[in-house]
């Protein structure tokens, strides 16, 4: 359809294109959320819905709960002599405690929140992202408690 067609209508819409602002509709939907599902069964991408189940939020508070009771652990254990297994880690711990924390946290903290945005899209085309939380969440207690048994075990 062209100007000349009678049926044509003006452009109407005015403005910035609500579209393009990623971080501004993340927000906004926190706060006034409308889609609590896909609208369409092949919708998975990151924006197919505004709200999420409150489930999500406990695991994700339990990860980061955990992550910094592992941080606190590690640096007790290397303390009393203990050497640090994870080859990513190492460099951290050797520094100061305070960057150790600070890097273990904001690198757990990224993974959980990207995490939890993606809890219903398919990872890998397999399992839902969601099983990935509570997978770390799992490996998350069983380290923390392998770090209680250790400094029950070998603290002098």
């Amino acid at each position: 359809m062209g100007k000349g067609n009678p049926t044509y209508v003006a452009e109407r819409r005015a403005g910035v294109d609500r579209r393009r602002r990623t971080f501004r509709a993340l927000v906004m939907g926190s706060w006034t959320p409308r889609r609590r599902g896909p609208r369409r069964h092949w919708d998975a991408g990151i924006a197919a819905v505004d709200w999420h189940e409150s489930r999500w939020l406990g695991v994700a508070l339990l990860i980061l709960l955990l992550s910094f009771a592992d941080a606190f652990l590690t640096l007790i254990l290397i303390d009393l002599g203990a050497t640090e297994l994870n080859p990513a880690m190492q460099p951290l711990v050797s520094g100061t405690a305070r960057g150790f924390a600070v890097w273990k946290f904001g690198l757990t903290a990224t993974g959980v929140v990207f995490l939890t945005l993606l809890v219903r899209v398919r990872a890998f085309g397999t399992f839902i992202a969601g099983f990935l939380l509570y997978a770390v969440l799992a490996s998350y207690l069983a380290l923390v408690g392998y770090e209680f048994w250790l400094l029950d075990h070998f603290s002098p």
